[in-house]
């Protein structure tokens, strides 16, 4: 079964989707339509910014929502029988079944952006990459640093071996000292504009619920694999729900796609910019075929 899959922030570059936009008329008429819905030419920095104008959470998520979007929408034959995206991946996994227009896609991507900017204003924090050690002792130690005190959380359960980490900034530095202690192979903090997926966004989640309550969304033509259970999901209200705990919930990537291989899926194809989750996918299953489209 071909399954569809589409990335998070993180995977944009300066000059993604330019080939698309200049060589297949229909992914132009997108992007023209996305600049007009957002009120400014995010082409123009999507093509030919800087890295610093494309890094900024109110570009970035758009961008990679469109490249992730129209590179599905413009593939001569696009039949998904599951999919999943994930983090901000999700909106265009929703969009690509058809749960989702482009537009109210597109809206709810960038009222999401302005969220989680607002949210990291109000509550700076940060992420972190650990490598090496098994999850459930990252998640240990995550709760003994948080019950004294501090917050931190186990995020993005991105494959075995590799999981992010999330927080103030006090408590993933903590928390990174005591995963080196235990062994971690790594434990670096990322450069990211806040404490994604963790109680730091309970604002963006809350401004988020009313601009997703408020948008049509449809039973999807496949089934979704949602990121706070890993498990797909046809009915509407419960795709609902699911996207708005998904700002402060862990990302079950793992379990998401070993939940797509048990329903049947041999063919993981990632839509967008980059190649991280054929990485993901590959460290998660080898004998899965994993391949991108840009």
């Amino acid at each position: 079964m071909k399954a569809f899959v589409f990335p998070g922030q993180g995977a944009q570059y300066v000059g993604m989707g330019k080939d698309l936009y200049e060589q297949n008329a229909k992914a132009k008429e997108l992007f023209d339509k996305a600049n007009d819905i957002l009120g400014y030419r995010i082409t123009d920095i999507m093509f030919n910014g800087t890295d610093d104008e494309l890094k900024e959470t109110k570009v970035t998520q758009p961008a990679v929502f469109l490249h992730s979007v129209i590179s599905a929408l413009c593939l001569d034959e696009f039949s998904p029988e599951m999919v999943a995206g994930h983090s901000l991946g999700e909106f265009s996994a929703l969009v690509a079944a058809g749960a989702l227009s482009f537009e109210d896609g597109l809206k709810l991507v960038y009222a999401r952006a302005m969220a989680m900017q607002k949210a990291c204003e109000q509550a700076p924090g940060t992420m972190a990459a650990v490598i090496g050690l098994p999850d459930e002792t990252i998640v240990s130690i995550c709760k003994e640093v948080s019950d004294q005190g501090h917050v931190v959380v186990a995020a993005n359960f991105n494959c075995p071996g590799q999981l992010v980490i999330s927080g103030s900034v006090e408590g993933v530095n903590s928390a990174c000292e005591k995963l080196k202690e235990a062994g971690a192979k790594r434990a670096l903090p990322l450069k990211v504009g806040g404490a994604f997926h963790s109680p730091l966004m309970q604002p963006a989640k809350d401004e988020l619920a009313a601009a997703i309550e408020a948008t049509e969304i449809k039973a999807p033509s496949c089934p979704v694999y949602q990121n706070v259970d890993a498990r797909p999901h046809t009915d509407a209200a419960e795709i609902k729900a699911n996207l708005i705990a998904q700002l402060t919930s862990s990302v079950r990537w793992t379990e998401t796609v070993q939940n797509m291989i048990a329903g049947g899926a041999d063919e993981f194809t990632e839509c967008g910019p980059g190649k991280a989750l054929q990485g993901m996918i590959g460290r998660i299953d080898r004998n899965v075929a994993a391949h991108g489209i840009e």
